[in-house]
Formats: C-alpha cells, sequence, structure tokens
C-alpha cells in the first residue's frame, strides 16, 4: 500500500492535470505494483480536493461492467467514480468542448435514488426497491493520464483509470422516467447515432446481467469503507455500448424506443 504522503500528492497531480487540461504520465509508469485499493485511497483524496473547492457528491457511476471490458483490462469486478452538480448537463443542451481533453461517450440507465442503499449485503431487490426511478442518460468520459504513453508505449491499467475517478467527467440524463418495476430493464436497448449516422447499439442485460446488479455491487463495495449510497442519489449503472470518441461540433442521440431519448451537441 502507498503511503498517505503519496496518495495525497498523486491526487494533487490529477487535480492540477485536470484544472490545466493536460496529461500527466499514468501512475503505474511510476509505481508499477499500484493495487486496486491504493487506487481507491488516491481517488478518495482527489475527491476531498474537489469538496474542498465547493464541488457537491450528487451521485456514482460504475463503469467496467462487461465481461468483455474486465477481461481486456484483466480485473473481475466492475469499477466506480463520483457524480459531482456540475458534471450534469440537460438533455438536447449544448456542452462545451473545450471543458475537456480527449471526451468518449457512452449509453447507459440512471437510478436515481429514494432510499439509501447500505452494503454488505445489498441485492437486486434492494435496489428496485430504494429505486424511484431509472431514466436514459449518456456518460462522458476523460482521461487525466495517457492512454498511452507517448515514450514507452505502455497502456495504462485499470488501477490508472480508478485513480482517475474512473474516466468519469460529465453526464446527459433524459429520456422518458419509469419506475423500476415497469419494464424488465434488461431488455432495454439503445441506438447510438453520432451526427445523425449510427455509431453503436447494445442492451441493458450486457451491465452483469441486470443494470441493478451494478448498483448492488456498488453499495456493497462502498460498505467496506464504511460508505453508503445516500437518498436522491444518481447512479450511472454502466455502458452497455463501447465508448466512441467525441470530436468539437459532433450531436449524439441515443434513442431508446418506447423509453425516449437523450442527446447532447458538443460546441
Amino acid at each position: 500500500m502507498l503511503d498517505q504522503q503519496t496518495i495525497d500528492r498523486l491526487a494533487q497531480r490529477l487535480d492540477e492535470a485536470e484544472r490545466s487540461k493536460s496529461l500527466i504520465p499514468a501512475f503505474t509508469s511510476e509505481y508499477p505494483e499500484l493495487t486496486i485499493e491504493d487506487a481507491y485511497a488516491i481517488q478518495r483524496a482527489w475527491t476531498r480536493l474537489q469538496l474542498i473547492r465547493g464541488r457537491i457528491i450528487k451521485g456514482h457511476k460504475i463503469g467496467l461492467t462487461s465481461k468483455a471490458m474486465q477481461n481486456a483490462v484483466g480485473i473481475s469486478e466492475p469499477d466506480f467514480g463520483v457524480l459531482f452538480a456540475d458534471m450534469f448537463y440537460s438533455d438536447a443542451g449544448t456542452i462545451p468542448f473545450d471543458r475537456f481533453h480527449a471526451p468518449r461517450i457512452e449509453v447507459e440507465l440512471a437510478f436515481v435514488l429514494k432510499a439509501p442503499l447500505k452494503g454488505p449485503d445489498c441485492t437486486l431487490f434492494d435496489v428496485l426497491n430504494a429505486t424511484d426511478y431509472v431514466t436514459p442518460a449518456l456518460e462522458i468520459l476523460e482521461t487525466r493520464m495517457h492512454r498511452v504513453d507517448p515514450e514507452t508505449k505502455a497502456p495504462r491499467k485499470v488501477t490508472d483509470t480508478i485513480s482517475d475517478n474512473a474516466a468519469n467527467a460529465a453526464l446527459v440524463v433524459g429520456g422518458r422516467p419509469f419506475r423500476p418495476l415497469e419494464a424488465d430493464l434488461r431488455w432495454i436497448g439503445a441506438l447510438l447515432f453520432r451526427n445523425g449516422q449510427i455509431e453503436e447499439t447494445g442492451i441493458a442485460a450486457g451491465v452483469l446481467n441486470h443494470p441493478a446488479n451494478g448498483v448492488a455491487w456498488l453499495a456493497n463495495r462502498l460498505a467496506l469503507h464504511d460508505e453508503h449510497l445516500a437518498a436522491g442519489e444518481v447512479v450511472l449503472a454502466g455502458s452497455f455500448t463501447r465508448p466512441v470518441e467525441i470530436s468539437k461540433g459532433d450531436t449524439f442521440h441515443a434513442d431508446y424506443g418506447p423509453f425516449g431519448s437523450v442527446s447532447c451537441q458538443f460546441v
């Protein structure tokens, strides 16, 4: 495990990289034995810096929820990060592209909680009971680290991504809100269009067989640090499409069929 001084120093590097819109070397290039718990410790230290600046936590995101992605990065569980209030954008609105460095976008479902969720024994049924409504959402991913080191050509590792707030930067919530038992969430599908051309399709069962499973996993994972999901939180349950690169001027539209659509434009 890294000592607290090192953890705080690495969190400060991430903070400076985000504010300057610059990329830093992956932490594993300097600390190749960085563990998952080290990575979450860095993320929590970075989160504390944001709270000191006045940012407000509004929820959490879950990533790496598909078996294909987990196998690709060599882990057996998802990861998670924090959503701040200033990350939320309105459906069909504009998003300033210059806020980001190298953004990508994914299609997800967002759970809005009406009751707290606490581990360590949280289940899918607990999640459904605690959810006020579910709604379509788009997650905007960002990196504060080089995905591939420009000198060594070594790719970043999952512990780098976890340190980097699980690569989260922003989200758009839209579509038609619905109660969690109004539909079999596994079979909700989406078509993702960029500038009128289809880029990706997916179905929510790709998220751990049921997107509520991801939320239950998160509640149980947070319990390891004596934390929980609070009533009112928004939880991005995990993507069921691959991430799509974003360029300035792009318009994205995700069609969820009977559950509405969500869109945004990067200006």
